[in-house]
């Protein structure tokens, strides 16, 4: 049974439509990736989606009330709270047999991987029916490009400042939501459209909660140039940083891109948050990325064995 499907991904294969749901005059900066993963993910959705946000870049991003730059109903909701709230729309929407309407929560890490991760984690173990994108461009970039437990180790931020840059690796999110057993999780670049919009679509298709983390980049808080922001997000997978699979019910788990490993060296010097790093930091960079891609095949071998076994 196949558990890589290597790059098999064709961008032309890729037509969401004519269909804009997110309008241009939005505030978020230039080269932000979560403005074009906002995007692709509305033309995936459809104009049938209620989008429920915490405080995160993108609250600002759409605009205050009684402007919105997204075209479908918007819920602003606090920091800790956005799988919750989702979860009280979708009950709502039940009750009055609105089946047929997505509800999206979209949050940045601080709001998920930190203070958002107890709602998460009753939401999942409830396997509430939302789906839970969270765009990760790796701090809490809204407030001033602070530390969050999904900044990478190495990375300069303003209370991780150079000569002390963050020494903790990056929590495995994926890893944590897989172990609630949920329907579906997975993560995402915006660097590789076709992808994210496929597993949108196949989330759309799952009951219960799926999860989808999104690679994205921010020239602001990853002090990068904003044209780079594609190129950057693409390293990020072919280095091998940030890994493209998907998992089922915590078990199946699914190599969706085999990255050509290019050199971490590379990533980073296109990054200000990584200008301080002394070739023996980059080369711990090197050591963890052999590990991490070490334990992600032992998961993907561990789960083709147990489906062997249950047939």
């Amino acid at each position: 049974m196949a558990t890589i499907q290597a790059n098999a991904y064709d961008p032309r294969t890729l037509h969401l439509g004519d269909e804009e749901y997110l309008r241009s005059g939005h505030l978020a900066c230039p080269g932000c990736g979560a403005a074009l993963g906002m995007r692709i993910a509305l033309k995936t959705l459809g104009e049938k989606t209620i989008v429920v946000i915490p405080a995160c870049c993108f609250a600002v991003c759409v605009g205050s009330y009684p402007f919105s730059a997204v075209k479908v109903p918007v819920m602003n909701v606090a920091f800790a709270t956005a799988a919750i709230s989702a979860a009280g729309v979708r009950a709502g929407l039940d009750a009055q047999g609105q089946s047929d309407v997505n509800v999206l929560a979209w949050a940045g890490d601080g709001g998920t991987f930190d203070i958002g991760l107890q709602a998460l984690s009753g939401t999942v173990e409830r396997n509430d029916n939302i789906i839970y994108v969270c765009y990760d461009n790796e701090a809490y970039m809204n407030t001033g490009i602070q530390r969050s437990s999904a900044t990478p180790y190495g990375a300069w931020t303003t209370t991780t400042p150079w000569p002390f840059p963050k020494q903790e690796p990056k929590k495995d999110i994926i890893g944590i939501l897989a172990e609630h057993r949920i329907p579906y999780a997975a993560t995402a670049s915006i660097a590789f459209p076709e992808d994210f919009a496929r597993k949108l679509a196949k989330a759309k298709s799952i009951p219960g909660t799926k999860f989808l983390h999104l690679w994205v980049a921010c020239p602001t808080g990853h002090k990068s140039e904003e044209r780079l922001s594609i190129r950057i997000a693409r390293l990020a997978v072919e280095t091998g940083i940030f890994p493209l699979y998907e998992v089922e019910y915590g078990a199946r788990y699914t190599i969706n891109w085999e990255p050509s490993f290019r050199d971490v060296k590379e990533y980073v010097g296109l990054q200000g948050r990584f200008r301080h790093l002394t070739e023996e930091q980059i080369g711990t960079i090197r050591s963890n990325l052999r590990s991490e891609w070490k334990r992600l095949r032992a998961k993907v071998r561990l789960g083709n064995e147990l489906e062997q076994e249950d047939h």
